[in-house]
Protein backbone atom coordinates (compact mmCIF):
# COMPACT_ATOMS: atom_id res chain seq x y z
CA UNK A 1 0.00 0.00 0.00
CA UNK A 2 1.26 3.51 -1.05
CA UNK A 3 1.85 6.36 1.44
CA UNK A 4 2.11 10.50 0.38
CA UNK A 5 5.13 11.67 1.47
CA UNK A 6 6.45 15.11 1.63
CA UNK A 7 10.32 16.16 0.63
CA UNK A 8 12.33 18.63 -0.40
CA UNK A 9 14.91 18.19 -3.33
CA UNK A 10 17.12 20.61 -4.38
CA UNK A 11 14.79 23.20 -2.86
CA UNK A 12 11.43 21.67 -4.51
CA UNK A 13 8.63 20.48 -2.45
CA UNK A 14 7.61 17.58 -4.21
CA UNK A 15 4.63 15.28 -2.47
CA UNK A 16 4.63 11.47 -3.45
CA UNK A 17 2.42 8.22 -3.24
CA UNK A 18 5.05 5.81 -2.74
CA UNK A 19 5.54 2.02 -1.27
CA UNK A 20 7.20 0.91 1.85
CA UNK A 21 9.88 -0.54 0.16
CA UNK A 22 10.83 1.65 -2.48
CA UNK A 23 14.26 3.13 -1.89
CA UNK A 24 15.06 7.14 -2.42
CA UNK A 25 17.87 6.25 -5.16
CA UNK A 26 14.56 5.29 -6.89
CA UNK A 27 12.22 7.77 -5.76
CA UNK A 28 14.69 10.42 -7.27
CA UNK A 29 15.36 8.61 -10.63
CA UNK A 30 12.26 7.44 -11.51
CA UNK A 31 9.72 9.17 -9.84
CA UNK A 32 10.98 12.97 -9.92
CA UNK A 33 13.51 11.72 -13.32
CA UNK A 34 16.47 13.16 -11.15
CA UNK A 35 18.57 10.71 -13.40
CA UNK A 36 22.01 12.11 -11.73
CA UNK A 37 21.71 9.89 -8.69
CA UNK A 38 23.72 6.57 -9.82
CA UNK A 39 22.22 3.38 -8.72
CA UNK A 40 25.84 1.32 -8.87
CA UNK A 41 25.41 -1.70 -6.15
CA UNK A 42 22.48 -1.37 -4.06
CA UNK A 43 24.08 -2.29 -1.17
CA UNK A 44 25.97 0.91 -0.03
CA UNK A 45 29.16 -0.23 -1.39
CA UNK A 46 30.16 2.21 -3.88
CA UNK A 47 28.79 5.81 -3.45
CA UNK A 48 27.26 6.21 -6.63
CA UNK A 49 23.73 7.40 -4.99
CA UNK A 50 25.17 9.55 -2.60
CA UNK A 51 23.12 12.29 -1.76
CA UNK A 52 22.59 14.83 1.07
CA UNK A 53 19.83 14.23 3.55
CA UNK A 54 19.38 16.96 5.74
CA UNK A 55 23.25 18.50 4.57
CA UNK A 56 24.67 15.38 5.25
CA UNK A 57 26.10 12.36 3.03
CA UNK A 58 23.91 9.49 2.66
CA UNK A 59 23.68 6.37 0.24
CA UNK A 60 20.07 6.68 -1.18
CA UNK A 61 19.88 2.84 -2.51
CA UNK A 62 19.92 2.31 1.58
CA UNK A 63 17.61 5.19 2.39
CA UNK A 64 14.12 4.27 2.41
CA UNK A 65 12.13 6.66 0.82
CA UNK A 66 9.39 7.01 3.20
CA UNK A 67 12.43 7.47 5.71
CA UNK A 68 12.89 11.41 3.60
CA UNK A 69 9.24 12.30 5.13
CA UNK A 70 9.75 15.98 5.48
CA UNK A 71 13.39 15.90 5.10
CA UNK A 72 15.48 17.84 2.88
CA UNK A 73 17.49 16.09 0.25
CA UNK A 74 20.00 17.83 -1.98
CA UNK A 75 20.88 15.85 -5.13
CA UNK A 76 23.92 16.85 -8.15
CA UNK A 77 21.13 18.62 -10.31
CA UNK A 78 20.92 20.88 -7.41
CA UNK A 79 24.30 21.91 -6.87
CA UNK A 80 24.93 24.09 -9.64
CA UNK A 81 23.48 27.87 -10.16
CA UNK A 82 21.50 27.71 -13.23
CA UNK A 83 24.18 27.20 -15.96
CA UNK A 84 27.02 28.89 -13.51
CA UNK A 85 29.15 24.93 -12.03
CA UNK A 86 29.88 24.97 -8.43
CA UNK A 87 33.32 25.46 -7.73
CA UNK A 88 33.53 21.51 -6.67
CA UNK A 89 32.19 20.86 -10.25
CA UNK A 90 34.40 23.48 -12.16
CA UNK A 91 38.03 21.85 -10.16
CA UNK A 92 36.45 18.16 -11.15
CA UNK A 93 36.35 19.34 -14.34
CA UNK A 94 39.60 21.33 -14.68
CA UNK A 95 41.74 18.71 -12.81
CA UNK A 96 40.50 16.03 -15.21
CA UNK A 97 38.79 14.30 -12.18
CA UNK A 98 35.96 12.88 -14.31
CA UNK A 99 36.49 10.16 -16.45
CA UNK A 100 32.98 8.30 -17.47
CA UNK A 101 31.37 10.35 -15.09
CA UNK A 102 29.37 7.78 -13.18
CA UNK A 103 30.88 8.63 -9.62
CA UNK A 104 30.87 11.65 -10.12
CA UNK A 105 27.76 12.63 -8.51
CA UNK A 106 28.39 11.00 -5.66
CA UNK A 107 32.03 12.15 -5.51
CA UNK A 108 30.99 15.97 -5.43
CA UNK A 109 28.08 15.38 -2.90
CA UNK A 110 30.46 13.94 -0.80
CA UNK A 111 32.69 16.96 -1.34
CA UNK A 112 30.37 19.33 -0.62
CA UNK A 113 29.78 18.07 2.72
CA UNK A 114 33.08 17.75 3.55
CA UNK A 115 33.98 21.24 2.76
CA UNK A 116 30.88 22.95 4.43
CA UNK A 117 32.13 20.69 7.57
CA UNK A 118 36.07 21.48 6.84
CA UNK A 119 36.80 23.98 4.62
CA UNK A 120 40.32 23.36 5.04
CA UNK A 121 40.58 19.76 4.94
CA UNK A 122 44.29 17.71 4.73
CA UNK A 123 44.50 15.11 1.93
CA UNK A 124 44.23 12.07 4.89
CA UNK A 125 40.69 13.61 5.81
CA UNK A 126 40.09 13.88 2.33
CA UNK A 127 40.73 10.52 1.02
CA UNK A 128 38.80 9.73 4.45
CA UNK A 129 35.55 11.28 3.57
CA UNK A 130 35.74 10.02 -0.01
CA UNK A 131 36.52 6.30 0.72
CA UNK A 132 32.85 5.64 0.79
CA UNK A 133 33.05 6.37 -3.15
CA UNK A 134 34.61 4.15 -5.58
CA UNK A 135 36.02 4.86 -8.94
CA UNK A 136 36.88 2.48 -11.52
CA UNK A 137 38.81 5.24 -13.98
CA UNK A 138 40.28 8.08 -12.69
CA UNK A 139 43.30 6.40 -9.69
CA UNK A 140 41.68 8.88 -7.24
CA UNK A 141 44.42 11.33 -7.36
CA UNK A 142 42.60 13.76 -9.93
CA UNK A 143 39.93 13.67 -7.52
CA UNK A 144 42.23 14.16 -4.20
CA UNK A 145 44.06 17.41 -6.45
CA UNK A 146 40.31 18.16 -7.65
CA UNK A 147 39.09 18.41 -3.88
CA UNK A 148 42.05 20.78 -2.24
CA UNK A 149 41.46 23.16 -5.51
CA UNK A 150 37.81 22.77 -4.80
CA UNK A 151 38.40 23.88 -0.72
CA UNK A 152 41.13 26.46 -1.83
CA UNK A 153 39.00 28.63 -4.24
CA UNK A 154 35.67 28.24 -1.63
CA UNK A 155 38.08 29.36 1.03
CA UNK A 156 38.99 32.38 -1.53
CA UNK A 157 35.49 33.62 -2.52
CA UNK A 158 34.48 33.17 1.56
CA UNK A 159 37.37 35.77 1.95
CA UNK A 160 36.38 38.04 -0.54
CA UNK A 161 32.79 38.03 0.90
Amino acid sequence: MKRLITLIVNGQSYEVAVEPRRTLAELLRYDLELTGTKIGCSIGDCGACTVLLEGQPAFSCLVLAMEADGREVLTIEGVADGANLHPIQEAFVQQGAIQCGFCTPGMVLTTLALLNDNPDPTEAQIRRALSGNLCRCTGYQKIIEAVQGAAQRMRAVKETV
